[in-house]
């Protein structure tokens, strides 16, 4: 069984390797083919210029009586001279075209593998990983073509035909001529690939670690600045880039030491020609005008073999490369799913009765198990939920913990909620509501627990939560162009009559047409153009035009002053009306409006009710009203008719 597994990991990893080659590789073959008669065609031609100049200089020499016998050579020269330079262009054309085409293709691969996953990404890598990915990995895998591939063929190719043509005059010649070769085309190139293998793993990691570091240290340099730690984070990066320059240097030693033997095996070649023809041409054995010929092309022929060694030195960062995709690829929709297999199963068998939509029929797929094509696919299985459907999100004993020696982050949690209720969940920082929050998402699936949204387990729905469910969280980021662009991202068909509408649910449509261009005013980086609050409210204004069932509002007020607060929460409490609502904050301003609120510490619900069951029984719930609202003291107490003492 154990053999049987590790035998259908590893197939199952080369194939998934293999598909950031092969598919591309049959997709575009007569295209690469042509690119590689072409390398060949050039290189021939190269080969043959010398041939026919080293006959036509030693012919010449002679001075033969009639220009007749030399003219074919002459001939020969200039159109192999052309021939070269034509083919070698059409060469590089064709080649850059077809690597281009699939190089374009591999974006589209990596984009519709990042893109579902939005939700995803921040809570398994980092942005610099990512950005690795987009720049670096995908960008390096043209050269297997354009550094290895090509070239190589090439080289083998003319290899077997130079040993061939060498064997037709003399077998011994192609022997050892067959020798010196095979030492620069695959001896050679196998002791370099062995010596730079380590340096070359190495400097690709480098790379994709200073990826990591530059974008966290660029991301949080307000954070070096105003800590006095600027020249700390400039000394750590030149150190960090210090150490791949290293490499790098030890890398063009080693192509400095590598070039040299190869000139010198290139140097004893032509010594060896030279005595071989003289003593052929001695013995009678060959013409005396074909010494230089078979001298001088020697040239184009190691010409042609001598990048073999620089192509396979790069193999290393082609498998790093490879890894680090295939890495994306499978952990796509790849959450920690312990313990959810078979809540899944008996969840999806149930119908939704409040909604009338039954369940799908067909056994829904673990998603971290299907590629993108497959996914694409199977979306015709998969149950969507329309965007106006009465949710009713159910959270039954849910806990999940990060790894397996880790707390739990959440702990037998245990919720309901109908369409249009209206849920706080509060509870100082690392208490596990951000957790929660992902669990609700699909962002992460529980360990033990069950998450259903309409009876359905919500990691099954994939992309599709996101028709059920919209995110306001406290930073919006708006783009640079126009109002209205920027409240179409919620709907990009949204109709202007849709988007006016909006505009005025939220408060901003006398602002936004007071600007110059009205809607089509441009809203600058950032949106610098609007406040803290009118920002918010753009962002509050992209939620409604979704039309989204759910909506959760991850403290969407912080760092808003108190007026704007609480003009904000006022908007976005009157535009809630029928939704279900997800608050999280730290303080308790408009609690006193939600249907529930929950308190959350080490990953449990510590406090659970209404505002008012919650001020009647809760005396530390009443503290924490006093203190996020000085002087309601004396009102609770007469109030709740409690005697002074119980209500601090």
């Amino acid at each position: 069984m154990k053999a049987g597994y590790e035998q259908t990991e590893t197939a199952r990893s080369r194939d998934q390797k293999n598909s950031w080659i092969t598919p591309y590789v049959a997709q575009y073959r007569w295209r690469l083919i042509a690119v590689i008669a072409l390398g060949i065609c050039a290189t021939l031609c190269a080969v043959l210029l010398l041939f026919t100049s080293g006959f036509l200089i030693s012919k010449s020499a002679l001075r033969p009586e009639n220009i007749l016998m030399v003219y074919v050579p002459i001939v020969g020269v200039r159109a192999f001279g052309i021939f070269r330079a034509v083919f070698r262009y059409i060469e590089r054309l064709a080649g850059h075209d077809a690597v281009l085409r699939i190089l374009a293709d591999q974006r589209v691969k990596l984009y519709r593998i990042l893109e579902p996953q939005a939700l995803f990404l921040r809570s398994r890598m980092q942005t610099g990983d990512v950005l690795g990915a987009l720049a670096e990995d995908v960008e390096r895998l043209q050269d297997i073509y354009l550094r290895t591939v090509f070239p190589a063929v090439t080289a083998l190719v003319m290899y077997g035909g130079a040993v061939v043509a060498f064997g037709s005059v003399d077998l011994g010649f192609a022997l050892w001529m067959g020798l010196y070769m095979l030492f620069l085309v695959a001896v050679l190139p196998a002791i370099s690939l062995r010596v730079t293998w380590k340096l070359r793993v190495r400097l690709k990691r480098e790379n994709a670690k200073l990826y990591t570091r530059l974008t966290d240290g660029v991301l949080g340099l307000g954070d070096w600045i105003a800590s006095g730690r600027a020249e700390e984070f400039v000394r750590r990066q030149e150190e960090s880039e210090g150490q791949a320059d290293m490499i790098r240097l030890r890398l063009r030693q080693w192509t400095r030491w590598r070039d040299l033997v190869a000139q010198c095996v290139i140097g004893l070649m032509v010594v060896f020609v030279t005595l071989w023809a003289g003593s052929a041409a001695s013995a009678g054995q060959l013409p005396a005008v074909m010494i230089a010929a078979f001298v001088l092309v020697l040239f184009p022929l190691t010409e042609a073999m001598l990048p073999v060694g620089d192509a396979v030195e790069h193999i290393p960062q082609y498998r790093e490369s490879l890894e680090r995709l295939q890495h994306l690829e499978g952990e796509e929709h790849k959450p920690d799913q312990s313990g959810t297999e078979e809540a899944n199963a008996a969840a999806g068998a149930k119908e939704d009765m409040t909604s009338g939509v039954p369940s799908n029929p067909v056994t829904v797929p673990q998603l971290g198990s299907l590629n993108p094509a497959e996914r694409a696919s199977d979306r015709r299985i998969r149950l969507r939920i329309p965007p106006r459907l009465r949710a009713d999100i159910q959270i039954d004993q849910v806990s999940y913990r990060y790894t397996p020696d880790a707390p739990f982050a959440v702990q037998e949690v245990s919720l309901h909620l109908p369409q249009g209720k209206r849920l706080a969940i509060l509870g100082r920082s690392g208490g596990g509501k951000s957790t929660l929050l992902k669990l609700i998402q699909g962002a992460l699936l529980p360990s033990a627990g069950n998450v259903l949204i309409n009876n359905l387990p919500v990691g099954s729905m994939g992309e599709n939560i996101t028709d059920v469910i919209a995110v306001l969280n406290q930073s919006p980021h708006l783009f640079d162009t126009t109002v209205a662009n920027n409240l179409r991202i919620g709907r990009p068909h949204a109709t202007d009559e849709e988007i006016q509408r909006v505009a005025a649910q939220v408060g901003l449509s006398d602002l936004i047409e007071s600007l110059p261009q009205g809607y089509h005013t441009p809203m600058l980086e950032t949106g610098l153009r609007f406040s803290g609050g009118e920002r918010q409210r753009i962002a509050l204004a992209r939620v409604l035009l979704r039309e989204t069932p759910v909506v959760i509002f991850d403290e969407p007020t912080v760092g808003l002053d108190p007026v704007t607060e609480r003009a904000l929460m006022r908007t976005i409490l009157d535009s809630m009306q029928g939704k279900t609502m997800i608050w999280v904050t730290h303080h308790l301003m408009g609690a006193e409006r939600m249907d529930e609120l929950i308190f959350m510490e080490n990953g449990q619900i510590t406090m659970q009710g209404s505002h008012e069951q919650l001020l009647a029984r809760e005396k530390r719930y009443r503290r924490l009203v006093e203190l996020d609202r000085p002087g309601w003291s004396d009102l609770l107490t007469a109030e709740l008719k409690l005697p002074p003492a119980a209500s601090r």
